[in-house]
């Protein structure tokens, strides 16, 4: 069998950057929806604040707040570029209390990329042996549908996460991390964290999601009731 040829490889390549660009808006949009249902469901802002939209088959509830609206919005444009150059390995919603400056919840979005040889390569160049090898893309193509009926149920499983996690007292904010790679080009108006982690935290993995190109594990850290 004689090798691909030049072409061939040109054609791929460009089928993978289609592929990547298609399933980072599907990502992207996923986080938008993320960040609006659980600062509704967590009861960060009032439920007077948000407005209703349909969106994986479900009613989904969105901030009409401007400053959230705006805050979210130049997350998700700087986010999107990252995600199409596979620079994101995880987004991070922490809600702290405004009283005592504790955060109380973190909900953790980890983000792999299937096949991607240049994050394995940086990965094991960096001594990560234990995550050098990629992701393995799944065994069969993805329709659109299966996609969002995936996060349709991680969307209903975070509504449903209100049964079990602890009422949030007093007035909370939130905050935004982003992990990105150290070559990242960041905005100057981003600022350097610490992973602002819940102290004594109980952890719940839910579910997963996946794309052609990317899987998005959740998992929510929050503190126990004194």
């Amino acid at each position: 069998m004689p090798p691909p040829s030049a072409t061939d490889k040109a054609d791929k390549s460009k089928l993978h950057k289609l592929a990547l660009k298609g399933s980072s808006k599907t990502v992207v949009e996923f986080f938008d929806f993320a960040c609006n249902t659980i600062l509704f469901q967590r009861g960060v802002y009032p439920p007077e604040d948000f407005t209703t939209v349909k969106k994986y088959g479900l009613n989904m509830m969105t901030s009409c707040d401007d400053q959230v609206k705006a805050y979210i919005k130049k997350i998700m444009s700087q986010l999107s570029k990252w995600m199409q150059k596979s620079k994101i390995s995880k987004l991070v919603i922490i809600v702290t209390s405004k009283e005592t400056g504790e955060h109380v919840e973190r909900w953790q979005f980890d983000v792999n990329v299937f096949n991607d040889a240049s994050k394995a390569k940086s990965k094991a160049s960096a001594g990560d042996k234990e995550n050098s090898a990629p992701d393995a893309a799944p065994a069969a193509e993805k329709t659109e549908m299966e996609i969002q009926q995936e996060i349709q149920s991680l969307f209903r499983q975070i509504t449903a996460s209100v049964t079990f996690l602890p009422m949030l007292d007093g007035n909370c904010t939130f905050n935004v991390l982003v992990y990105a790679d150290a070559d990242s080009e960041v905005p100057l108006e981003w600022g350097d964290s610490d992973a602002k982690e819940v102290k004594n935290a109980e952890k719940v993995m839910l579910r997963s999601f996946s794309t052609n190109s990317h899987r998005i594990d959740t998992v929510v850290s929050y503190r126990l009731a004194d």
